[in-house]
């Protein structure tokens, strides 16, 4: 049988099963536990026929990076690629136990490296072990070292400095593939001591929004997914806790023919642990008010210039913009307990609260209309501020 040469980032049990005695072809298990669940998985000991283990914990991330998964040096992926037997003209099928989890991340990784013969198997174990496909137990194997030589290319992954520049250009979105929950603060993070929150002007998109019963949605389902929150237009930047599932956004950006596009190696992990953000009260009282009618103001996620008017009045530009920033590093969440905890150490009265709703209303007649969004937004305001 000919080499194989992988034209799509995405193959299915079925191409795999008929292609399964291809000279080159190469099978990698990336299997890793999903970082929300605590038990093993039912099926870590079973293995596709001659499958290679892709150790992304151990051998293919940074062993002394402060942060987990981040990447490792041109150095250590050529070593660890060639102790697997990974040649330069290897045609990969990465898989996971999870379906589609970790192996895009194996997949993101080898593009990284300058190797574009590698392509993630839909679907991963479930699909084949629901195919009634062949497997094996997982066992011991001594495989001849490879001549893979890793070639970092720029641009496939960002990193703290990068995320901290790019941020604030209109240019680029970020998209973040944690659970919406997760991404608002209303669940912890699952790693000890990180905190909640968002790095700024991010836009969620849970990773398992693209799939359906572990396999990667239909090019044109992706494409309804990835149109409501951002277009071919923009560069696309993709986060999540330690840059896992960041991956599976990129994988299906990919797949619907995205091109500018990156993942943020440290994601959430490496960002809340670096940017602080107190929620202590350290505004003046104009400043809180000024906070909570930028918070207002976004209840439909537009910002009108009338509406940005009334707010700078409040305060000078460089302050309204300080805050601005702050208000964008916090989710719905932290923005509501600021502002509790604001209108609480300002000792703010009944008089004080009704100048404070009233001018609410006049920020949402500013363009002239009072919608249902914001009528919503100053009903629940109200409730906060009067209790």
């Amino acid at each position: 049988m000919s080499e194989l040469i992988l034209e799509e980032s995405i193959v299915s049990v079925s191409w795999l099963k008929a292609h399964l005695n291809a000279s080159n072809l190469v099978i990698l298990d990336a299997t890793i536990p999903k970082v929300t669940h605590t038990s093993s998985l039912d099926t870590e000991a079973f293995q596709f026929p001659k499958a290679r283990f892709f150790d992304i914990k151990k051998k293919f991330s940074d062993p002394d990076g402060p942060f987990p998964n981040t990447c490792p040096s041109e150095a250590q992926f050529t070593r660890e690629a060639q102790n697997i037997g990974i040649n330069k003209n290897s045609a990969i099928v990465v898989y996971d136990d999870n379906g589609i989890y970790s192996s895009a991340r194996a997949w993101w990784l080898f593009k990284a490296f300058g190797h574009d013969n590698v392509a993630v198997l839909n679907g991963g174990l479930p699909e084949w072990k629901q195919a009634h496909f062949p497997l094996e137990k997982k066992h011991p194997i001594n495989y001849s070292t490879g001549n893979f030589i890793a070639k970092y290319q720029e641009g496939y992954l960002l990193f703290f400095n990068d995320i901290q520049v790019l941020k604030n250009n209109s240019k680029y979105k970020i998209l973040d593939a944690r659970s919406a929950n997760r991404f608002h603060g209303l669940a912890p993070e699952p790693r000890e001591g990180l905190r909640s929150g968002t790095i700024p002007h991010s836009k969620n998109l849970p990773f398992e929004n693209l799939l359906s019963d572990y396999r990667l949605l239909s090019k044109e389902h992706l494409e309804q997914k990835f149109a409501t929150i951002t277009d071919q237009k923009e560069q696309l930047i993709f986060s999540c806790g330690s840059g896992i599932t960041a991956c599976v956004l990129a994988l299906g950006a990919d797949v619907i023919g995205y091109k500018n596009i990156a993942v943020y190696d440290g994601s959430w992990t490496e960002y809340g642990s670096l940017i602080t953000n107190e929620n202590t009260m350290h505004w003046t009282k104009d400043e809180l008010i000024a906070y909570t009618l930028l918070y207002a103001a976004n209840s439909n996620f537009i910002e009108d210039n009338k509406e940005k008017n009334v707010i700078i009045e409040r305060v000078d530009m460089q302050t309204f913009q300080n805050i601005h920033d702050e208000f964008d590093a916090d989710n719905d969440y932290q923005s509501i307990q600021k502002i509790v905890q604001g209108v609480k150490d300002h000792q703010f009265n009944t008089n004080d609260i009704n100048a404070l709703l009233a001018e609410i209303k006049m920020l949402f007649f500013a363009d002239g209309e009072f919608d249902v969004t914001e009528r919503i937004m100053y009903r629940s305001l109200k409730h906060i501020l009067e209790q």
